[in-house]
């Protein structure tokens, strides 16, 4: 299968076709115009006419990386 336009994974599609889905049966109201009533094809309508927007959010990062990343600052501005 091949990837979608805008996502890094059809994994990544899944997910966000279905979160959108899920709205979709929990009352939201469409974002576009489609002649289908089953809320799986309403969202895949609207991701491909790119009415649904999404983001990756930001994995924290580890006490260590971050300790690590400040000490390198401290060093880098000594030297």
């Amino acid at each position: 299968m091949k990837l979608v336009e805008g996502f890094d994974s059809n994994y990544r599609y899944i997910l966000v076709a279905a979160r959108r889905a899920r709205q979709l049966q929990g009352g939201a109201p469409p974002v576009i115009d489609t002649g289908s009533r089953k809320p799986c094809r309403i969202a895949q309508d609207e991701i491909k006419a790119g009415r649904v927007k999404w983001l990756i959010p930001e994995i924290p990062k580890l006490p260590v990386e971050a300790a690590s990343e400040s000490l390198n600052k401290v060093f880098a501005e000594d030297a």
